[in-house]
């Protein structure tokens, strides 16, 4: 590949063109005159994000098992104390390992989202091993589930020059990898709409940044679980004076530790206390963005 400096104009403008945000799906009016939408989700990778760098840690594969052991399972007294609706994101092979997990959840009406396969990185496959692998994984978790994934969230936010054009020609309706609003957005696919809702994700609203660590190397959480709270509440106040959008990305193992489930309780405490926000699953915020302007994915075959 040529160095950047020396690319022309169409080249350049190509690359930033060829994904873009194009209109603002952000409503009116949400459902019942609420204020704003929460956006509540879960990425439940669990054992994957070790067995895709190679399975060899086995302290680090167990815990992924705390994820679904301990995690999943706090989250879940938390939702159900406040009666919120979530989406969880699940990599195929986590689904395949804790089928019980997903089938209860989806039972409970809590969407079950496509997050690859083995949490895969995108942008180092070619097109038709992604295409295979996100086939696969939404077979896999419609026959866990009983219920076809209508949306989905690339492993690590990492989206390949392909993944677009997969996703449309399996007919999703959203996708929640992308950074370019705070609200939902159509999809442009090389300056042409693709019907398909964008809902926006945020390394501020997500955990992970917050409290990972690299146990070789220097990195460590350096922010207090209170002070991440702090963050997210003043996120939600936003967009409730906004009258926008608050989504939340967090992760089982990284937020359902007994000093940081608390982050989530009081979250859910000032959110329902305030009584006007509208918490549902990605899925039902999609489609009730792409009702209101009667719009619906335009598929490739």
């Amino acid at each position: 590949m040529t160095d950047p400096h020396t690319w022309d104009e169409a080249t350049w403008r190509g690359k930033v063109e060829a994904i873009r945000a194009g209109r603002s799906l952000l409503p009116k009016t949400w459902p019942d005159g609420k204020r704003c939408a929460v956006a509540l989700s879960f990425d439940s990778d669990h054992e994957t994000n070790e067995l895709r760098d190679g399975g060899n840690s086995v302290a680090r594969l167990s815990w992924g098992e705390f994820g679904a052991r301990r995690g999943v399972p706090r989250i879940r007294r938390v939702l159900d104390t406040y009666g919120a609706k979530a989406s969880f994101f699940v990599p195929a092979v986590s689904a395949l390992l804790h089928p019980e997990e997903q089938r209860s959840l989806s039972q409970d009406g809590h969407e079950i989202g496509l997050h690859g396969w083995i949490h895969e990185l995108n942008t180092g496959l070619d097109i038709d091993t992604e295409r295979d692998l996100m086939l696969r994984a939404a077979d896999t978790l419609e026959q866990i589930t009983g219920t076809r994934p209508v949306g989905m969230r690339t492993p690590s936010w990492d989206y390949s020059p392909n993944t677009l054009t997969i996703a449309r020609e399996m007919g999703l309706i959203y996708d929640s990898s992308l950074f370019s609003d705070d609200d939902p957005y159509e999809i442009m696919q090389n300056g042409e709409p693709t019907g398909m809702v964008e809902l926006p994700v945020e390394w501020i609203r997500d955990d992970a940044v917050y409290f990972m660590m690299n146990r070789f190397g220097a990195q460590r959480p350096y922010t207090p679980p209170a002070d991440v709270l702090d963050i997210f509440l003043r996120e939600y106040e936003g967009a409730r004076a906004e009258g926008g959008l608050f989504l939340l990305t967090m992760h089982p193992h990284v937020t359902g530790y007994r000093s940081r489930i608390f982050i989530l309780e009081q979250l859910l405490e000032r959110i329902t206390n305030d009584g006007d926000a509208w918490i549902a699953t990605h899925a039902e915020i999609a489609q009730y963005c792409a009702d209101q302007v009667n719009m619906t994915p335009i598929g490739l075959t």
